[in-house]
């Protein structure tokens, strides 16, 4: 899927900067950087639900530092 991105100037510069540096394509570190973004938003996302809609066991930080066996 193609998608068109406007970067701003200095933006641009970084990576084309970045890009000749390391020998890797631009469209590589832009997937890279989408991909890092994605999974820290859907993490973010998941967390947020599980606060407002708790569901299954929940530990306390003292039971997770015990070295104890959580799955029962």
């Amino acid at each position: 899927m193609a998608v068109t991105v406007r970067l701003k100037p200095e933006d641009e510069k970084r990576l084309d900067n970045l890009a000749k540096l390391t020998g890797r394509t631009k469209s590589y570190y832009i997937r890279e950087a989408i991909e890092e973004k994605l999974e820290e938003m859907e993490d973010i996302y998941i967390a947020e639900q599980r606060i407002e809609k708790p569901e299954g066991k929940r530990w306390s930080l003292d039971e997770l530092m015990r070295d104890d066996d959580l799955e029962s």
